[in-house]
């Protein structure tokens, strides 16, 4: 292949100067396989990364000398420092059980439903079940979280906006059990830092099942542990 055509300047060709390497003649752009593709040397070789030539003008370009800054710029860029990403921010809906505001994650719940009818099951009066209720055609055990939380029955501060009771249909692992609540605030999104320790005076069902406290709106709502929530609820039904 030959090594006596001129430099070509155009994307693609190797990038250096006449006056650092002047010897050096890309024919691969010309007439080899990035070109005409007629050079006889292509019967020998088949394609020219396999010709000495090509071979030499790659080792030519990696002695070449660094361009003016090279060193300086690289060294300027391995010094900053990383750039960390701002911490992922988890979402919650937010309800109340009657004077208690607290949350699960988002990804737990299926359905926010009205309330409606509760059939209760026969001797099923004790414990934290309250009976079935029909979703959708389809009869789903609905059970009483307060009680397995520990919450008081104490009445809420007053309120200035309009009250609706729900019905909250969860679905943790392929277990779907429905819970009434007083009250539904919506979804609220947050940080895992904005999380506080729960205080001792919590009841000790509600402290093992709390994640931590987020203070919203002037009030606190605490955060459950879905992980150990909703296997303790599946020990309670069994």
């Amino acid at each position: 292949m030959t090594a006596d055509l001129p430099v070509v300047d155009r994307p693609g060709a190797l990038a250096l100067s006449t006056t650092a390497q002047p010897e050096l003649r890309a024919c691969w752009l010309e007439i080899g396989v990035y070109g005409k593709a007629d050079c006889p040397e292509l019967q020998k070789y088949v394609h020219c990364r396999n010709c000495p030539v090509y071979s030499d003008a790659g080792g030519r370009l990696l002695d070449r000398p660094s361009p003016e800054g090279y060193r300086r710029e690289w060294t300027a860029h391995y010094a900053q420092k990383d750039k960390q990403a701002p911490p992922a921010r988890t979402s919650a809906v937010v309800f109340r059980i009657n004077a208690e505001w607290l949350a699960l994650p988002t990804q737990a719940f299926q359905e926010v439903a009205e309330r409606r009818r509760i059939h209760s099951l026969p001797h099923r009066r004790e414990g934290i079940v309250l009976g079935l209720v029909n979703i959708r055609g389809e009869l789903l055990i609905c059970i009483a979280l307060g009680r397995l939380l520990g919450l008081d029955k104490r009445a809420p501060r007053e309120t200035h906006h309009t009250v609706y009771e729900r019905l909250l249909v969860v679905n943790w692992e392929g277990n779907r059990l429905v819970f009434p609540v007083d009250e539904v605030e919506g979804i609220y999104r947050f940080q895992a830092r904005e999380l506080k320790e729960p205080p001792a005076t919590l009841t000790k069902s509600s402290l093992n099942h709390t994640q931590g406290l987020l203070l919203r709106q002037q009030r606190t709502v605490g955060v459950l542990n879905a992980g150990s929530l909703f296997p303790a609820l599946n020990r309670s039904l069994s």
